[in-house]
């Protein structure tokens, strides 16, 4: 299994021989609500988009997830599967074939199987997606560090990205959880590796939103904590758009 760290939230994963493009912001800035004023991400390297992808795996429809102008450039004839709020941003961009994922439906790319879980609550009532990636080996995917219960019944998961941190905002308490729900997630699955998400590596946030999140944790804190409980868990800080080969044991 090979992992490259686009930024963000955006990964590329390549499993079972498949190129698998998540979450992907590679062009333009981030803003939220066309306010740049709130919130506004600008990329500080340019770099090639990524050539033969077989699939875009979205988990939100949130513009950090499911970004207009990245998938404004990308080839329609490419599959994407997604929850339902990033379907309606995909199939208005006119992509050709848009897969649906509800919360326990699959989706299977050759010898990759793609299963949607309950991910991060988004507005009041929407639940949106978080993914297990099972081929040669198996990943899960859960960008805002909210994980379901549900987990508990999956098999054994070899490598999870999620955050590792914190972030606030005053008065709203954690909108990106890292610390503390990571740490009970490597309890319960034991994965042999786990890298943080939610990040910037080469970008400029600013922003009244920007200027308030207050950030709580550090990834070395939660190696130490990963110590403590004596888990087998190894923390990876990937750096953006270097390739991580994981290798990883037979258990």
């Amino acid at each position: 299994m090979q992992l490259t760290w686009l930024d963000n939230n955006s990964w590329l994963i390549e499993l079972s021989g498949k190129n698998i493009l998540l979450d992907p912001w590679l062009v333009g800035d981030l803003i939220f609500g066309n306010q740049p004023w709130l919130f506004r991400g600008t990329k500080t390297v340019t770099h090639p988009v990524p050539a033969n992808i077989d699939l875009i795996l979205i988990s939100q429809g949130l513009p950090d997830h499911a970004h207009p102008p990245t998938l404004e450039i990308l080839e329609r004839s490419i599959p994407v599967v997604c929850s339902p709020n990033a379907a309606q941003i995909v199939q208005q961009l006119g992509y050709e074939r848009v897969t649906v994922l509800a919360h326990g439906e699959s989706y299977h790319l050759a010898d990759v199987e793609i299963k949607a879980v309950p991910g991060s609550q988004v507005g009041p009532t929407t639940i949106e997606n978080g993914y297990i990636l099972r081929g040669d080996r198996s990943l899960y995917y859960e960008p805002h560090g909210s994980h379901s219960p549900q987990l508990a019944t999956e098999a054994a998961i070899d490598v999870i990205i999620t955050p590792l941190i914190n972030l606030k905002l005053p008065l709203l308490g954690a909108v990106i959880k890292g610390q503390s729900t990571s740490l009970t997630l490597c309890e319960l699955l034991q994965p042999q590796f786990i890298l943080p998400t939610a990040a910037g590596g080469e970008v400029n946030f600013e922003g009244f939103l920007a200027s308030i999140l207050q950030t709580e944790g550090t990834v070395t804190d939660f190696q130490n904590a990963l110590a403590a409980k004596s888990l087998p868990t190894k923390a990876i800080v990937p750096q953006p758009w270097q390739p991580v080969n994981l290798q990883l044991a037979n258990v």
